[in-house]
């Protein structure tokens, strides 16, 4: 649980930069892209301001993602990033006056379990303590196991 915060990070930002690509989107309007405007209508898209915020807050959603894999397990760390899901609902609700079902809830209630689950499974730390008896074991720094061999 030692990189949790980053962790946590990493969904929200990612669920920041879900609704901003949605407000953006929301601006630009329907998409009506044909052969002659599609070189044109692309850049309007990627340039307009809450979608061009959303890019770079996803991008720097990725960045802590990959910090995130170069210290825990990936079958740890990911399963977390559906807690996006249940807090892109909750924000749509409040924005952008979405409705929700029993059905949604319950999904998200059932996220939330699942990330319970596997955030209990958390097995870095027992790992970390494990290696670092073998290092000192093989450096001969661990008394209850130097001199055996």
């Amino acid at each position: 649980m030692k990189f949790i915060w980053f962790i946590l990070f990493t969904v929200l930002t990612n669920a920041a930069a879900q609704l901003m690509l949605k407000q953006g989107m929301t601006m630009v309007g329907p998409l009506n892209i044909t052969a002659e405007n599609a070189i044109i209508r692309v850049f309007q898209i990627l340039f307009q301001p809450w979608v061009f915020a959303g890019l770079v807050v996803f991008v720097i959603s990725m960045v802590s993602h990959l910090f995130v894999l170069t210290k825990v397990e990936l079958s740890f760390a990911y399963p977390f990033i559906s807690l996006a899901f249940v807090t892109v609902t909750v924000f749509a609700v409040v924005f952008f006056g979405e409705e929700i079902n029993q059905w949604r809830i319950l999904g998200i209630a059932l996220i939330c379990l699942g990330t319970f689950f596997v955030a209990k499974s958390d097995t870095s730390e027992k790992q970390t303590l494990a290696q670092e008896v073998v290092e000192e074991q093989q450096i001969g720094l661990n008394p209850d196991t130097a001199g055996r061999s």
